[in-house]
């Protein structure tokens, strides 16, 4: 059973349709394990479309019609997500289809001896969607945020300086917090990170690197 959650304001912002498109698929894997957030999702989805009804029909203009209809001719090809069959019945079927695959299918690239990185492709300009993956009782550096950062565990748990988060927990941080995720002993863990701009480490170890982090979103 999940304990930590999506704030009203990004269940707010999901269940209309204006939260960004990178964070949006962070708080769909949440409800993928969560029923409270679903049942919550569906009633602002009810209370939508009733304020919906309730709107004024409104003219639109001709100009108008043909600047929506011009943006829509210009709009890039999206992005495809091949079936590829799995064999981890537990892994999210949104992941699945951003992985086009499963773990394995992902490239790794390392940031620590503990700690692995793969970076996926969204179509987010704005936002860095990756999945990281943490050694049973390694940890990434002490750090705080520049932005916001969200986490959804997919598998194992983790634990910081203000809880132990298992699979379907959403954590959410910003500038104003620190913290040194750390995998728990019994596994390995890994987990969606979904990033508005660069973390900075606060660990002096590692503070040279600060300047060099970019948001790497796609």
């Amino acid at each position: 059973m999940t304990k930590y959650h999506p704030d009203t304001r990004l269940l707010n912002e999901y269940s209309s349709g204006t939260l960004a498109l990178a964070q949006s698929v962070c708080v769909s894997l949440h409800l993928n394990y969560c029923e409270q957030c679903r049942r919550a999702h569906q009633q602002l989805q009810q209370l939508g479309s009733v304020l919906f009804e309730e709107l004024a029909p409104q003219q639109v203009d001709d100009s108008l019609l043909r600047t929506v209809m011009g943006r829509l001719d210009d709009e890039p090809e999206p992005l495809s997500y091949s079936s590829i069959a799995v064999e981890d019945d537990d892994c999210p079927p949104l992941i699945q289809r951003l992985m086009k695959g499963d773990y394995r299918n992902l490239e790794w690239k390392k940031l620590s001896s503990q700690v692995r990185v793969s970076r996926l492709r969204t179509g987010d300009a704005v936002n860095e969607v990756a999945l990281y993956h943490i050694n049973a009782g390694a940890s990434i550096p002490k750090h705080t945020h520049n932005g916001t950062e969200l986490t959804l565990v997919l598998e194992g748990a983790f634990s910081d300086e203000e809880g132990r988060y298992e699979a379907g927990d959403f954590v959410m941080r910003d500038a104003s917090q620190q913290h040194t995720p750390t995998a728990t002993q019994e596994r390995d863990c890994i987990c969606i990170g979904v990033l508005d701009a660069p973390i900075k480490f606060t660990d002096w170890k590692y503070r040279m690197v600060n300047p060099f982090l970019k948001l790497q979103a796609s």
